[in-house]
C-alpha cells in the first residue's frame, strides 16, 4: 500500500482524505515515465535520422535523468540499507552502456523501468482511494437521542456503546448497534450481499452503512466506530493488499542475490586484472562488456513481453487484468471460489413460475407505488407482459409484511409468503388467498459454462461463498454445478473461508462485502458492470461485461504466458551464462557480445509478443 498510509489512519482519523484525492506522488511517477519515454522515441527518432551525435545524446541521456532519477534514488537507499537491488543495477547496466557507446540500449532500459514503477503507483494509489471511499458508506452525523427524549446531531465518530440513535427512513444507519424500537426493512446487500432488503425488529442487529427503509428504528449501539463492520472491512482490505503487494515477478525473487552477484563479479573482472599489472583501458572495456551481456535486460523483457501481450489479449475478451503481476498469479491459481449474489447470480429478484394475467395485474397495481425491489419486480413483470394496470387507492406499506391497497374498488394485499427455496408473495383479494407468486435472483445465463470449464480446468469444483441464507445460496450452487457451499458469511468468515482453502485461490465477486477476500485471495477477479467502485480497484482483473464465462478463458491465457516466460527465462539465461562464460574465461569482442545481448533480449520479446497475434483457440481465451 501507499506508505504512511494505514488503517488506523483511515479508521480512527477526524479528518478523512476525500476519496478522490489523487496522490502527488503517483501523478509525479507517471508524469516523468512519459517523458522519459518522449525523450527517449525523439531521441532514436533524431538517431535515425542521421543528425548531429550530439542533438540525440542529449536527449537520450535527458532520457535517463527523467526516467532513472526515482529508481536511482529507490536502489541508493537500498544499498544503505544494506541491500542490492535490480532498480540500482538497471541503472548501473545502462550507464555503463552508455559509457560504451550503447546508449540506446541503456535507454529502453530505463524506459520499461520508469512505466512499470508509474503503473504500480498509479493503481496503489487507486485501491487506497477506493478504500478511503468505502467509509462514505457510513454517514459522518447520526440523531443521538438523550435521556430526555431531546434529539441532538452528532458525529458518527462520537458514538459510544449504550449510546441510543434515530434513524429516520432512506437514512444509512451510523453504527454497528441492535433494535430498541420500531420496525423496517435494512437494505445489508452492502455488508452481507443479502439482495433483498432485510425485515429488522427489535433486538435484531444492524450495521454501520446499510440503508433503512420506509419505517423508523430506534438502534443502541452496540459496537465503538473504530469496530464497526463497515471499519473492519476497510482494515481486512489494506492489511491483505499490504500483503499481496510484495508479491513479485518470479524473475524479481532472485533479484538480490543476482545483483549482488554481477555487481561482485564486475568488480573482480575489473579490478583483479588491474592488481596484477594489466592495462587500465582494456580491463575497462572487458569489465563493461560483462556488465553489459550478463545485465537483466533478457530476463526483464523475458517476462514482462509475454504477460503484456496477454494481458492485451484479455482487453479484447473484455477483461482489464491490471498488472504483470496479476497475470502471473492468475496462471497459478488452482481452485476458484464464487460469491452468489450479483456474481452468479443477476443480482435483483424476478418473477417465476406460472402467475395468471388477471392476479399479476392485481398485485402490480398495488405494487406500483412501492419502492421495494419484491415490488419493483412484480411491476416489472407486468410491463413485460404489456399488461394494463388499474388504478390503485388507499395505499399503504408495512414495513417486514407487505402492501396493501384498493384496486378497481377490492382490497388487494401483497406480503411475504413463507417458501422453502425462494422469495414468495401471496395475494390476497377482499380477504381471500387467491394465488402465490414466486420470485427469485436469476442465474447469470454465463454461470453453468464457466463453472464447467473452470472445474475441467483447475480439476476441483470451484466453491460458492455468500452471505445469503442456506437454502437460496443451494438452489443456485445446484443449478450451475458447485457442490461445496458455504452459506451465512460476513466479510470476515469468506476472508477466513479464502484462507483455509487448499492452493492458489481465484475468487470472484461483486460487493463491498467481497473486497476484502479478493485482497486475502492469491488472485482476485470482480465484475465491473455492476461491481462496486472498490471491488473493482481491489481485485487483480476485472471482467467488463460480467460475462463469466471469460475468467476460466483467462485463466488458460495466463497459463499459456506463464509457461513462455519459463521458456524465456531458459533463452535469456543461456545466452547469459554462455556470454558471460565467453568474456570471462576467454575474450569476447565487444560487438559480438553486444550482438548477443540485443540478440536474446529481441528473441524473448518476440517469442512473448506471440500472444498478441494469438487466435481464440490457439490462447485458449475461448472454447
Amino acid at each position: 500500500m501507499v506508505p504512511g498510509v494505514t488503517s488506523t489512519l483511515l479508521i480512527d482519523s477526524p479528518h478523512r482524505t476525500p476519496a478522490t484525492k489523487r496522490s502527488p506522488f503517483a501523478i509525479t511517477e507517471v508524469r516523468w515515465a512519459i517523458a522519459a519515454t518522449a525523450l527517449f522515441l525523439l531521441g532514436v527518432g533524431v538517431k535515425l535520422a542521421d543528425s548531429a551525435p550530439w542533438t540525440w545524446w542529449t536527449l537520450l541521456l535527458a532520457c535517463y535523468v527523467a526516467g532513472g532519477w526515482e529508481p536511482a534514488l529507490a536502489g541508493l537507499k537500498a544499498l544503505r540499507e544494506r541491500t542490492l537491488d535490480v532498480d540500482l543495477l538497471m541503472i548501473v547496466a545502462a550507464i555503463g552502456a552508455a559509457s560504451i557507446g550503447q546508449v540506446v540500449d541503456g535507454g529502453l532500459l530505463i524506459v520499461i523501468f520508469a512505466t512499470s514503477g508509474a503503473l504500480e503507483a498509479v493503481l496503489t494509489q487507486r485501491t487506497a482511494d477506493s478504500v478511503r471511499g468505502l467509509l462514505d458508506l457510513a454517514p459522518q452525523r447520526a440523531c443521538l437521542l438523550l435521556p430526555d427524549s431531546r434529539e441532538r446531531e452528532v458525529d458518527a465518530e462520537t458514538l459510544r456503546i449504550g449510546d441510543e440513535i434515530l434513524v429516520r427512513p432512506g437514512e444509512r444507519i451510523g453504527a454497528d448497534g441492535e433494535v430498541a424500537g420500531g420496525s423496517s426493512e435494512v437494505d445489508e446487500a452492502s455488508i452481507t450481499g443479502e439482495p433483498l432488503p432485510v425485515p429488522k425488529r427489535r433486538g435484531q442487529e444492524v450495521f454501520a452503512g446499510s440503508l433503512n427503509g420506509t419505517g423508523v428504528l430506534r438502534v443502541r449501539v452496540t459496537r465503538e466506530p473504530k469496530d464497526s463492520v463497515i471499519a473492519r472491512i476497510v482494515a481486512m482490505v489494506e492489511q491483505a493488499s499490504a500483503t499481496k503487494a510484495k508479491t513479485q515477478l518470479f524473475i524479481e525473487k532472485a533479484e538480490q542475490r543476482y545483483s549482488v552477484g554481477v555487481v561482485v563479479a564486475t568488480l573482480a573482472l575489473f579490478a583483479v586484472p588491474l592488481l596484477l599489472g594489466a592495462a587500465l583501458e582494456p580491463t575497462l572495456l572487458r569489465a563493461m562488456t560483462f556488465m553489459i551481456v550478463a545485465s537483466p535486460c533478457a530476463l526483464v523483457l523475458a517476462t514482462m513481453p509475454p504477460l503484456l501481450a496477454a494481458i492485451a489479449n484479455a482487453g479484447k475478451r473484455g477483461v482489464l487484468v491490471k498488472s504483470a503481476v496479476a497475470m502471473e498469479q492468475l496462471g497459478t491459481v488452482s481452485v476458484v471460489a464464487f460469491d452468489k449474489t450479483g456474481t452468479l447470480t443477476e443480482g435483483t429478484p424476478q418473477v417465476v413460475g406460472a402467475v395468471t394475467d388477471e392476479v399479476l395485474a392485481l398485485a402490480a397495481a398495488a405494487e406500483q407505488f412501492s419502492e421495494h425491489p419484491i415490488g419493483r419486480a412484480i411491476v416489472s413483470e407486468a410491463r413485460r407482459r404489456e399488461l394494463r394496470l388499474p388504478a390503485a387507492d388507499d395505499f399503504q406499506s408495512t414495513p417486514g409484511v407487505g402492501v396493501t391497497a384498493r384496486v378497481s374498488g377490492q382490497s388487494v394485499v401483497v406480503r411475504r409468503h413463507d417458501s422453502r427455496h425462494n422469495t414468495a408473495v401471496e395475494v390476497v383479494v377482499d380477504g381471500r388467498h387467491v394465488a402465490v407468486i414466486d420470485l427469485a435472483d436469476q442465474i447469470r445465463p454465463s454461470s453453468h459454462a464457466a463453472v464447467l470449464e473452470l472445474t475441467a480446468l483447475t480439476g476441483q469444483s470451484p466453491v460458492l461463498l455468500t452471505g445469503d441464507n442456506h437454502a437460496a445460496a443451494q438452489r443456485v450452487a445446484t443449478a450451475v454445478g458447485i457442490r461445496e457451499v458455504h452459506a451465512g458469511l460476513l466479510p470476515q468468515d469468506k476472508v477466513r473461508a479464502v484462507r483455509e482453502m487448499t492452493g492458489n485461490v481465484l475468487f470472484v465477486g461483486d460487493g463491498v462485502n467481497d473486497a476484502p477476500a479478493l485482497a486475502t485471495a492469491h488472485a482476485g477477479v470482480a465484475l465491473g458492470r455492476k461491481g462496486s467502485a472498490l471491488t473493482v480497484d481491489t481485485a487483480d482483473a476485472v471482467v467488463v461485461g460480467d460475462d463469466l464465462t471469460v475468467i476460466p478463458a483467462v485463466v488458460a491465457l495466463a497459463r499459456r504466458a506463464r509457461r513462455i516466460v519459463i521458456a524465456n527465462l531458459a533463452i535469456a539465461g543461456t545466452f547469459i551464462v554462455v556470454l558471460s562464460a565467453w568474456d570471462l574465461f576467454g575474450t569476447l569482442p565487444l560487438p559480438l557480445g553486444v550482438a548477443g545481448h540485443e540478440g536474446s533480449t529481441v528473441l524473448v520479446a518476440l517469442n512473448g509478443m506471440r500472444l498478441l497475434a494469438s487466435s481464440r483457440n490457439q490462447a485458449g481465451c475461448l472454447r
